[in-house]
């Protein structure tokens, strides 16, 4: 499995016109800031076009663009490389945010449009589950997380509440 394959033919895909913009997220997207975990799979976030004359949004154009490179489709995943590839529309304002502010970053010479370490890190605060709670704890701890910028992101998607509770949780010193 060769993500750099994957983000080569991801990066053609944006070239040819298939997609607009790109970011990687998820477990993928956070090993650009942290230390490398094990993950099934890499997700994509693109925002999709409808077809033209069509007013529903459909992901055909990737599956046939890649389809006919060779790629196979398993379920909601398309094999790039190995890798099972989810391509998932932004499912928020936050997630919106984080994709049009994606940087880019460098895979052996290759450019890939990653979520910055503070939208990763807001995007598991605000998803919650026990696997993101573990995540933010690593970025915290990382210190790779600029205070402001992430604390402004908080406030806009009005998650101050929530990172307050989780500083509670997992940040504060026992009694």
């Amino acid at each position: 499995m060769n993500i750099q394959e994957v983000i080569k033919t991801i990066n053609q895909m944006q070239a040819d016109g298939v997609i607009d913009s790109y970011a990687i997220g998820g477990a993928v997207g956070a090993t650009f800031h942290l230390e490398p975990v094990s993950t099934l799979d890499v997700d994509v976030f693109i925002s999709f076009r409808p077809e033209p004359g069509s007013v529903i949004i459909s992901p055909r154009p990737i599956y046939d663009y890649l389809t006919a490179r060779g790629c196979s489709a398993e379920g909601e995943y398309i094999i790039i490389a190995g890798w099972p590839v989810q391509f998932l529309p932004p499912t928020g304002p936050l997630a919106d945010e984080a994709l049009s502010k994606a940087i880019t970053s460098d895979v052996d010479g290759v450019p890939a449009r990653v979520f910055s370490a503070e939208y990763l890190a807001a995007i598991a605060l605000q998803t919650g589950r026990a696997k993101d709670k573990a995540r933010l704890l690593q970025f915290v701890e990382s210190g790779i997380l600029d205070a402001t910028t992430f604390e402004d992101i908080l406030t806009r998607h009005a998650l101050a509440e929530p990172w307050a509770r989780f500083q509670q949780q997992f940040l504060s010193d026992p009694p």
